[in-house]
């Protein structure tokens, strides 16, 4: 795995760089005083993720001299995807689902993982291990930390939404419907804190960039529904179905209060199938749900099973 690290650290950055100086652009213009987002720019167009983005990214920014150490950056994100390890190997070994031995394909099968986290410098990753926090503290019994990273995932990018339905759920089983207002309560007062300085600035610019759910996906990104036509495809109406599809159940043997993947399996599986009906799937997506796979695929009740 070190060994894959030290090759992609030798090859040029400026043969793999997608959105790192794009990052560093919008952070730039946040140092500089700009706090209206309709005024944050990159390179590729305006900045459209939450204030948690541009908080964690100020930092880099300063470790990483303005963004132009290249290589400590690299080198800062191996530690992040080993700290998404320890994450999901703790989820897993919880679990007792999974057998060993899957960890290490896990860590060694996807040269695209290291490839995102390492040479890409996305902020997906650091949305993920938001979110792997979060799975862990519901795992110990830390409602209310659990929400709080959730929602600290959301700032950084909104993919984490996926696993709301799976979270919305598990909040009513284990704490019944008011806390589950007072926790949902609890993430909303996340992002307020966060985005105060932009929300009081121009809060319309903050929350149709930061939060637009209307966005139009272009058809040339789309892996999932390359099979109906373009037309269709850009079509409004044609969205709002899908929503729909997130409306999740827990099996009736897989109770929460009772057995631990009550947990796991809702997060895991509302995740998936908002991946599996998205619009547009990006490079850097694989990483939403990529070490959520083996869980699923141990946990499905499919001939396919493994066994």
């Amino acid at each position: 795995m070190f060994t894959s690290f030290q090759l992609f650290l030798d090859i040029p950055f400026q043969d793999t760089e997608i959105d790192w100086i794009a990052y560093m652009q919008e952070v730039e213009g946040f140092v500089n005083g700009t706090l209206d987002y309709d005024k944050l720019e990159g390179q590729t167009g305006p900045c459209v993720y939450p204030a948690g983005f541009l908080y964690i990214y100020w930092m880099l920014y300063q470790i990483t001299s303005r963004g132009t150490l290249i290589y400590l950056a690299q080198y800062i994100f191996i530690g992040f995807y080993l700290l998404t390890l320890v994450l999901v190997f703790n989820i897993y070994r919880l679990s007792c689902q999974v057998p060993p031995y899957v960890f290490v394909f896990m860590c060694v099968i996807s040269y695209r993982i290291h490839s995102i986290y390492v040479l890409r410098l996305f902020n997906d990753p650091l949305a993920m291990i938001a979110l792997y926090t979060c799975v862990n503290f519901l795992l110990y019994g830390k409602f209310t930390l659990a929400c709080i990273f959730f929602s600290l995932g959301v700032s950084i990018k909104m993919n984490i939404l996926l696993f709301a339905p799976g979270l919305f759920l598990i909040l009513l089983y284990y704490r019944g419907i008011l806390e589950t207002a007072g926790h949902l309560c609890e993430c909303i007062i996340v992002q307020l804190v966060l985005g105060a300085p932009f929300l009081f600035h121009n809060y319309e610019a903050y929350i149709s960039r930061a939060f637009n759910f209307g966005r139009q996906f272009m058809y040339k990104w789309t892996v999932n529904w390359r099979i109906i036509p373009e037309d269709v495809f850009l079509d409004r109406r044609y969205r709002g179905g899908f929503s729909e599809f997130l409306k999740l159940q827990i099996p009736p043997d897989r109770d929460p209060r009772k057995d631990i993947s009550g947990i796991i399996y809702p997060m895991f599986l509302s995740n998936f199938i908002g991946v599996t009906f998205s619009r547009s799937l990006h490079y850097q997506f694989y990483v939403w749900y990529f070490h959520t796979i083996p869980y699923l695929l141990w946990t499905t009740c499919l001939p396919s099973s493994p066994l």
